[in-house]
């Protein structure tokens, strides 16, 4: 590649970039998981569209074995044990029992419907039988579910990556070997080394990252996802589940009450968000929709199949010696989302050589198109009419949820340094300019809401909110109260940028 192409290739890539970003506002709007705006770039940059040429199925699989792996580390990251703490084990038994279920009741139905031969109708059931990480962070955090509720949604599809990936392999094997013992095998080792290994990771890291000091508080963010993706490579070097293995650690790392915690998150969701849009992108560019026509019935009937009977039964074997009400079973099985994960393994059986299997990225493109805009925007009505959201809750969250840019405003954080001439001055004296507030002080790891006459201390963290209007005065005003005091303007000190 010549330098001019590379800059053209950033080029394209940056303007995909920024489109994909400028979408996220309208899918989140409109209560989609953002997959389905990013496939459509795919597609519209393709050969269909823009013209660009991409059939690379072994490329495109390992770039999103790679995405899917960033995806669960941010997942986990953002994930509060406290939330999946008393749905492990449900969340655990559907990531399992609950992926075997739904792939054998969509396999038989595809096979006896459809006239697919087993190979394939156990691949397509494999494929489609875990719900979708991405997808379900995506959507779910933004509908107000009972804690209970939401935590089994999250947990399941933080688990059931690993079986769904293992079914797929060992389908994939021609000529086809259901031998019982070897796939029991299979999938006891690779669930259990990969749980171990992603465990382990998770507490070594942790003990590791509280007793060193880095130099930058930029660094912890980028050791504590080092980490997570560390667990990933370390589990797929040992053939173990790596999915499993990246989720587990990244919980354990979210958990463990390490320094910067908001930056980390914020550094995973932005990871997160960078690996769904290229792997949506790159996914909507293998797909030919020239091809899709011919399997709309077959990705229709297998969608309705798992929809209305496989996910249902899956959910109740599951669920059935846990006590879950049966509002809440109905809302997990209409909600078993499925995104980016299916499409990626449906890239496997290709890889692999099996006969026929490119018919499969089609089958699986389609349901997973048509089903999220079925399943996706309904989620909070269907919460609702089962009683799971209390409608004065659903109005109380759209109004406190405004982010600062919408209403105008501005969060600043300092810290009251050594040698500070801000140290012993009162709120009242430091005379921040209207309407900016100090809204918080964070002293000695305890925080309090500051009176005017609150006298400030070296060490104390100061949360700020200001306006974009006065934030430059308010900036200015704390620069020079810290140089001279709190007669600083006596002194000629207005605070000017060093």
């Amino acid at each position: 590649m010549s330098l001019h192409q590379l800059y053209v290739a950033m080029f394209v890539g940056g303007l995909v970039l920024l489109v994909s970003i400028a979408a996220t506002r309208l899918a989140t709007g409109a209560g989609l998981p953002t997959l389905l705006l990013f496939l459509g770039v795919g597609v519209l940059v393709g050969e269909a569209g823009f013209g660009v040429d991409f059939d690379n199925a072994q490329l495109a699989q390992d770039l999103g074995t790679a995405a899917l792996g960033i995806i669960l580390v941010e997942g986990g990251l953002t994930t509060r044990f406290t939330d999946i703490r008393k749905v492990l084990a449900p969340a655990a038994v559907l990531a399992t029992v609950g992926v075997a279920v739904s792939m054998l009741v969509t396999a038989s139905a595809v096979h006896w419907l459809l006239g697919m031969n087993w190979q394939l109708a156990l691949l397509l059931g494999a494929i489609v039988s875990s719900t979708d990480a991405a997808a379900v962070f995506s959507v779910l955090r933004v509908v107000p579910l009972p804690r209970r509720v939401g935590g089994l949604l999250e947990a399941e599809s933080g688990f059931n990556d690993a079986p769904a990936v293992i079914l797929v392999l060992l389908f994939s094997v021609t000529p086809l070997d259901l031998d019982p013992v070897v796939m029991a095998a299979t999938l006891v080792y690779q669930l259990a080394i990969g749980a171990a290994i992603g465990l382990g990771c998770g507490f070594l890291g942790a003990m590791a990252l509280r007793r060193i000091a880095l130099p930058a508080a930029g660094l912890y963010p980028l050791a504590t996802f080092g980490l997570g993706m560390l667990a990933f490579a370390a589990a797929g070097s040992a053939q173990a589940s790596a999915f499993l293995a990246a989720y587990l650690a990244a919980v354990v790392l979210a958990n463990s009450g390490l320094p910067h915690r908001s930056a980390t998150r914020s550094f995973a969701e932005g990871s997160g968000w960078l690996a769904q849009i290229g792997l949506f992108v790159i996914l909507g560019l293998l797909v030919s929709p020239d091809e899709l026509l011919d399997e709309v019935v077959p990705a229709i009937v297998a969608g309705l199949v798992l929809l209305l009977l496989a996910r249902p039964i899956s959910v109740v074997v599951s669920l059935i010696g846990f006590r879950v009400p049966w509002r809440e079973q109905a809302f997990v099985s209409w909600a078993g989302l499925r995104g980016a994960v299916p499409i990626v393994l449906a890239t496997y059986p290709i890889v692999e050589g099996v006969p026929d299997s490119g018919r499969l990225l089609n089958i699986v493109f389609l349901l997973v198109v048509v089903f999220t805009l079925i399943q996706g925007p309904s989620l909070r009505l269907v919460a609702e009419k089962l009683d799971l959201i209390p409608r004065d809750t659903t109005r109380e969250i759209q109004v406190d949820a405004a982010p600062l840019d919408v209403l105008g405003a501005e969060l600043m954080t300092m810290t009251v340094l050594p040698g500070s001439r801000l140290h012993n001055v009162t709120v009242l004296e430091l005379r921040l300019p209207d309407p900016s507030v100090i809204t918080l002080i964070i002293r000695a790891g305890h925080s309090f809401v500051p009176q005017p006459v609150t006298r400030l201390e070296v060490g104390d963290e100061l949360m700020i909110v200001t306006t974009t209007a006065t934030r430059e005065s308010a900036e200015r005003r704390l620069r020079a109260v810290s140089r001279r005091g709190k007669l600083a303007y006596w002194f000629d000190e207005y605070g000017e940028p060093g």
